[in-house]
């Protein structure tokens, strides 16, 4: 067969052989190859795992965000990391190089990830109760056909909204409680004025239990009662539903790295995880199974409106494309991402606003003003969230550029790329380092400040929209983002309206990177009642 020798040659370059020579020795275009971007390999090339291990090591899985800074600095930004032999990460700083990996739109292929490796391991053991291994660690279409119908009873923005009056009638119970709390707490200390506010030593408890009992209404339409005397106690449903969430998101990232011994036999880490994934796997049946019992009542009380907003899972046990077994999957899934998620993000838009009083917290309070003259009567609209909140929208936006959920987004590639002027190779491991690129000068002007405006329409500065990423990006984006994104602006426009919040904790506030970025020390606020 004669080609033309330009159609020749480049067939030639496509050949799999020599692209493979390509990416090692880079010698395409000035393009350099895989094994010259900068990096820790480790001693010898045996990796740089041994840098994580307590007390050896430089750097801790708990503070991924210092050891990112510390490569960024050495190595600019681009960096391979080994962890152990045939085991790399590339961790990427540039929105630029961010954004080729997150907007690969290959026909027929779907975004993956490595993620929650030891969580998809422990579903899989379980073929009795799980069909797949939920959205979280799954990949290819496996993931795209149990997301394409989870998702529906979520994407679009009416959807979210039939569970607004739900969620604010939770929300203003929970600031009526804490005003009592606050009230019964002064008066112990014969502080009867409430002059110089009262002193709450961590707040983050009773977030944790607001977020739990909202998730459990909207997903089961059950009221839990987190905030019962029984349910306060260390043994309660409530109590260890928390505590297993948190257990099994501090162990991911120790599983997900290394040498995953875990898969040979049961680690102490994975001891961990497999127990806290039993209480949270028992409750998400026993609340999906009452559901269903209930079914038929609930749609004859629906079309009744005696209730105004489906649960969630009511959505999905209509959908004949779910099984039964996916429908548990995710209602584990957001037993285990739905409490501290929302929680860790108030907790720190609190302690900007506790330090920043007089400016951020002041135009926030006008705000909340406006749309809740009288905050125990007036109710929260999806019209004053949509427009008459836009500064909420500002503080939430700003508090997720310092503190986002998470460092990055990770991603398998799913085919060759060209980052950072490096040939990357199909199959490397890719995390974005959005959390330490948003504190860089180079892409905001006075970059470890807190500044809402920066958001507002009216003083909006340009910033590349790969910055800022808190629920992800595109079709691996966060499924319930504009569920969590409601609660958590209704939240902080009640609390603001009804108490002047003084951080008093230690300043600077850091960050513990269990998977989830989470406070790491109390949340230590004085709360003042606001005149009516």
């Amino acid at each position: 067969m004669n080609l033309p020798r330009g159609r020749a040659i480049t067939k030639l370059l496509r050949s799999p052989v020599v692209q493979k020579c390509q990416l090692s020795s880079g010698s395409v275009r000035g393009v350099k190859g895989f094994d010259e971007m900068p990096g820790p390999r480790g001693p010898l090339g045996l990796g740089n795992l041994y840098q994580y291990l307590p007390g050896i090591g430089r750097y801790s899985f708990d503070e991924l965000h210092r050891s990112g800074e510390d490569k960024y600095a050495q190595y600019g930004s681009i960096v391979r990391e080994t962890m152990v032999p045939g085991q790399d990460i590339v961790w990427l700083y540039d929105p630029a190089d961010i954004a080729t990996i997150l907007d690969d739109r290959t026909p027929g292929i779907y975004p993956s990830r490595r993620s929650h490796t030891a969580l998809e391991k422990y579903r899989k053991d379980r073929p009795n109760v799980y069909r797949t291994a939920g959205l979280l660690p799954t990949n290819g279409i496996e993931w795209w056909k149990i997301r394409s119908e989870l998702q529906k009873g979520l994407s679009s923005p009416q959807s979210v909204r039939n569970f607004l009056p739900a969620t604010d009638k939770i929300t203003r119970e929970f600031v009526i409680r804490t005003q009592k709390m606050l009230k019964d707490s002064a008066q112990t200390t014969q502080n009867d004025d409430n002059a110089d506010g009262v002193l709450m030593e961590n707040f983050m408890p009773a977030i944790s239990r607001l977020n739990l009992e909202l998730i459990c209404l909207l997903a089961f339409d059950v009221r839990l009662n987190s905030f019962s005397e029984e349910q306060m106690e260390p043994n309660s449903l409530s109590s260890r539903l928390m505590e297993s969430a948190e257990t099994t998101n501090s162990c991911i990232l120790p599983t997900d790295q290394g040498f995953q011994l875990w898969r040979y036999f049961e680690t102490p880490t994975y001891r961990r995880l497999r127990k806290a994934q039993e209480f949270m796997e028992k409750t998400a049946v026993e609340l999906v199974s009452e559901k269903l019992l209930y079914f038929d009542e609930d749609q004859q009380r629906l079309a009744s409106g005696e209730h105004g907003s489906k649960s969630l899972m009511e959505e999905y046990l209509r959908n004949p494309n779910l099984e039964l077994n996916d429908i548990i999957g995710m209602a584990a899934d957001l037993l285990l991402a739905g409490v501290h998620t929302s929680s860790y993000t108030i907790a720190f838009a609190l302690y900007h606003l506790g330090r920043h009083a007089s400016t951020v917290q002041e135009r926030l309070y006008q705000e909340a003003k406006a749309i809740l003259p009288d905050p125990r009567d007036n109710r929260i609209g999806a019209a004053a969230l949509g427009s008459e909140a836009s500064y909420c929208r500002a503080v939430l936006k700003e508090t997720f550029r310092l503190n986002p959920i998470s460092v990055g987004v990770g991603r398998i590639l799913n085919r060759d790329h060209v980052l950072g002027g490096y040939q990357v190779p199909r199959g490397t491991v890719v995390v974005t380092q959005n959390m330490i690129s948003c504190r860089q000068e180079t892409f905001f002007r006075d970059a470890d400040k807190f500044i809402p405006e920066r958001w507002v329409r009216e003083t909006r500065e340009p910033v590349n929209p790969y910055l800022v990423l808190p629920f992800g990006h595109g079709m691996r984006s966060c499924i319930a983002r504009r569920l969590v994104e409601q609660s958590m602006l209704v939240l902080l426009l009640r609390l603001v309206r009804s108490f002047e919040i003084e951080w008093a904790g230690t300043v600077p506030m850091d960050v513990k990177t269990k998977l989830i970025n989470q406070p790491d020390q109390p949340i230590k606020l004085r709360f003042k009642p606001r005149p009516k």
